[in-house]
């Protein structure tokens, strides 16, 4: 390859047309010289793939798979992670699965349920969506707890291995919460029942795709000896803390960390970046961004459980608030009512801004205030599942905080409210994921809740049964 003049390339054929030499010259081309390649390859009938230079191929699309009962939003500080290393926002995704909790009976459907039949066609529907937008052939699952048992069930009896380059799998129960026949036979969880029993026959891997598993070593409430976590104590489940790992996949085991951790914590960000690019990550710190565009899904809820499905009609006003008292400054700062999409934004906020999120169902039954700390980078996830208001106990509203990518250890971590200890989180085990409490609002009061290094404070509005107002933290 040789330059004649300004700006002028000429662009040379091996002799013999052979893929090698092709290759060979492809990897050194300046772009403009790439169009002429792509154009001879298809005259030698070769597969596009082996003309692309492998630094295209060195980012992989990434589809992020949620759990039992939780939502696509729950990955975003992975996401942050991820780019915060250098990882293209437009090869990271994240899928929101229709009816996201686990029917009773694994087989049988059941109103806002779902079975791993329908949970994997609605996983392999969101893959070929991700191929088409990315042109590439393969992606790499990222699943946590429920979600890797899905995406097991996609490369093995979906078709999807021919798709998925890398599986990992945080914190899955591939061998059950328990593994007792005779208790739930039809249970998806069940490890001694039909659909856990399938997916572990012969091999528990898959050929072709590269398995790693993430988990902890005694502190997943889903992988115990004993029942206690589960609500029943002294029953021998026949699961220990090896249950979510696989014979034949790679295997790191995150001390300490709970049945959440061990997807969404720094350090499973970490096991999973390098085992997708075979090198450790820079830090496992996330960088803001000058301004952070938000967006995400506004959904609801039905017979007793998250529906993940969109909410039209419902509103959505956002507020900056006073980080040590939870007042609003000044008025909305965004306002809008969802269409048939259910989705709200974009919406420009700054990075180092606290926030209220107010969410109005459409019959008005519910007002939904969500307070969180600074965000620190854009997301496409930014979702609101719209509660069912509680019960009214007299004149006070009920107020909460919220871990959604955690649990609450009693001994591990500090939760206070109003610099008082919390009530409610059990010794041992990490079973917790929130803690909650009546208020009087007959007058508007400030409530400060504080995750180890994480405070947010709140502020009640004056009394409305429909109030639901939530402090929602967003470390790991």
């Amino acid at each position: 390859m040789a330059g004649t003049g300004t700006g002028s390339v000429l662009c040379s054929f091996p002799r013999n047309g052979s893929v090698a030499g092709l290759v060979a010259i492809a990897a050194g081309l300046q772009i403009h010289c790439m169009r002429i390649f792509l154009i001879a390859a298809l005259a030698l009938a070769l597969p596009l793939q082996a003309l692309v230079p492998a630094r295209m191929h060195a980012q992989p699309p990434v589809v992020f798979v949620h759990g039992n009962g939780d939502h696509a939003g729950l990955w975003d500080t992975t996401i942050w992670r991820f780019e915060s290393n250098g990882y293209r926002t437009d090869r990271l995704f994240a899928v929101d699965l229709p009816h996201p909790l686990g029917a009773a009976r694994f087989s049988v459907p059941e109103r806002n349920r779902s079975t791993p039949e329908e949970q994997t066609a609605a996983l392999a529907a969101f893959v070929t969506r991700v191929m088409l937008q990315t042109g590439e052939p393969k992606v790499v699952l990222v699943g946590s707890s429920r979600g890797g048992m899905t995406i097991r069930n996609y490369l093995r009896f979906g078709g999807g291995a021919a798709h998925v380059s890398h599986a990992i799998l945080s914190g899955a129960p591939n061998h059950g919460v328990f593994a007792l026949p005779n208790l739930q036979p039809e249970s998806e969880f069940n490890g001694a029942g039909p659909y856990l029993r399938a997916l572990n026959d012969s091999s528990e891997v898959v050929d072709g795709v590269r398995f790693l598993t993430i988990r902890s070593d005694n502190n997943d409430k889903f992988a115990q000896p004993d029942g206690a976590t589960l609500g029943m104590a002294g029953v021998a489940t026949n699961v220990d803390a090896r249950g979510p790992a696989l014979r034949g996949a790679a295997d790191i085991v995150l001390n300490g960390a709970d049945h959440r951790e061990v997807a969404f914590s720094g350090s499973a960000f970490a096991a999973m970046y390098e085992f997708i690019s075979g090198n450790a990550p820079a830090s496992a710190a996330i960088t803001a961004d000058s301004v952070s565009v938000l967006s995400g899904l506004i959904s609801g809820t039905d017979n007793g459980g998250p529906t993940n499905t969109a909410l039209a009609g419902s509103t959505i006003q956002v507020f900056a608030v006073d980080p040590k008292t939870g007042a609003r400054v000044g008025k909305a700062l965004h306002e809008q009512t969802t269409d048939f999409s259910g989705r709200w934004g974009p919406f420009r906020a700054s990075p180092t801004q606290y926030h209220e999120f107010v969410v109005t169902a459409p019959d008005s039954s519910t007002l939904y205030h969500v307070f969180r700390s600074p965000i620190p980078r854009g997301s496409r996830y930014i979702n609101f599942r719209v509660p069912s208001a509680p019960a009214p106990r007299g004149d006070s509203t009920q107020v909460s905080m919220i871990r959604p990518r955690g649990y609450l250890g009693a001994g591990r971590d500090t939760v206070l409210v109003n610099g008082t200890a919390a009530r409610g989180i059990p010794p041992g085990v990490a079973t917790v994921d929130r803690v909650s409490a009546w208020w009087s609002a007959s007058t508007p009061q400030s409530i400060t809740f504080r995750f180890n290094s994480e405070t947010i404070t709140v502020q009640t509005r004056p009394h409305d049964p429909r109030r639901v107002i939530m402090a929602e933290i967003l470390r790991d």
